[in-house]
């Protein structure tokens, strides 16, 4: 494989240099060249056709999202944006995901405790969509409906109550949701398309920097019937609730009787990703056995292996996305590799699938 020639888009003169010396020390991949804005983003990716560009989320005139929307467009380069940790960063950050983005980076700033946290995840980053194919995400172009409906925070224990389960309900009691790369606009195509009266408890890892998973599950819960958040200590696993694993923390989950309360713990040191999909998992694997159904989407390397072997030889439902719709087809890949996988579908086939296995009566 040859070298990856990477266009970095910064207002930034700092910035700029900042991720040119964290990319220029990779044997395999080079700056080819600089851009200030938008419009000069635009301009050299049309001459120099870069095999991916680095995105600065908020610049001056044309901003990220318009160079975003042009780009995905007309050329078709995998996008990886860079973002302040302030809630208005990831706001953007998450528009530009649904406009085509592959996924994005906090900025090597003072939000990092060492440097070599985002040099590792950059140029893992770049590899991985430019080594394996990624295509840039389908655009969203209708969005989901916003539902108003007020944000939790930081409960200590929210109230619990117990909805009507429908007549056919199955024999599964949760649904647990991995995710990486393109994740963000993946699980926009599956949650928000879930009936509010779905009648498992949802729990979601999603690989991300600190400081994104709770304006990842408001932009949830905004799109969706079902109430979507970042979760806490001493939340419970609730039908037609789906809970996001705050970035920083790994799950367990504690079950007496019918109730299932969910704890957050840091890592000790043992995972690469923290939180982990194979944590969760295993987690999930051992409260609800022949009982969970486990989903792995799009996302690079594999973590949620280990996890869902622990779910299958415990009974357990594996839903997988498949290979034409991932922005990187790499968990999901390396699940299906090992036999793990009961059912791989499109992602818009999802929603649907989990619909069914929940057992809602079909219109």
């Amino acid at each position: 494989m040859g070298q990856i020639n990477v266009l970095v888009v910064d207002d930034s003169a700092f910035m700029r240099r900042a991720i040119t010396t964290i990319i220029d020390a990779e044997a395999d991949m080079k700056v080819m060249a600089t851009a200030r804005s938008g419009e000069e983003a635009i301009t050299k990716a049309l001459q120099l056709n870069p095999d991916v560009i680095t995105m600065d989320v908020e610049m001056p005139g044309m901003g990220g999202l318009e160079a975003v929307r042009q780009i995905v467009a007309d050329h078709r380069i995998p996008i990886i944006m860079c973002s302040s940790l302030t809630h208005e960063g990831a706001e953007t950050t998450f528009r530009a995901l649904e406009l085509g983005a592959v996924d994005f980076i906090a900025k090597p700033d003072a939000a990092y405790v060492n440097i070599n946290d985002v040099a590792r995840d950059l140029v893992a980053k770049i590899r991985a969509v430019s080594r394996r194919g990624a295509q840039p995400a389908q655009p969203i172009v209708h969005a989901p409906p916003v539902v108003e409906r007020p944000t939790i925070v930081e409960p200590l224990a929210p109230p619990r109550p117990v909805p009507a389960r429908p007549r056919f309900a199955t024999h599964y009691e949760c649904v647990a949701i991995g995710t990486s790369t393109g994740g963000p606009v993946a699980l926009s195509h599956v949650v928000p398309m879930l009936p509010g009266n779905f009648p498992l408890p949802i729990l979601i890892v999603q690989h991300m920097p600190m400081g994104f998973t709770r304006p990842l599950a408001d932009r949830l819960n905004a799109q969706s019937k079902l109430s979507v958040h970042e979760a806490v200590n001493g939340m419970h696993m609730q039908p037609g609730t789906a809970l996001v694993v705050p970035s920083g923390k790994q799950v367990a989950l504690r079950r007496t009787g019918s109730e299932t309360e969910v704890r957050l713990n840091d890592d000790d040191g043992s995972s690469l990703h923290v939180p982990s999909v194979d944590v969760m998992m295993t987690q999930i694997a051992d409260v609800y056995g022949r009982a969970a159904i486990g989903v792995i989407l799009t996302g690079m390397g594999q973590d949620g292996v280990k996890g869902l072997r622990r779910l299958k030889e415990r009974g357990g439902y594996v839903v997988g996305q498949n290979e034409a719709t991932c922005v990187v087809y790499g968990m999901p890949r390396a699940a299906a590799k090992e036999g793990l996988v009961d059912r791989e579908a499109p992602l818009d086939d999802i929603a649907q699938i989990l619909i069914e296995l929940s057992g809602i009566a079909k219109p």
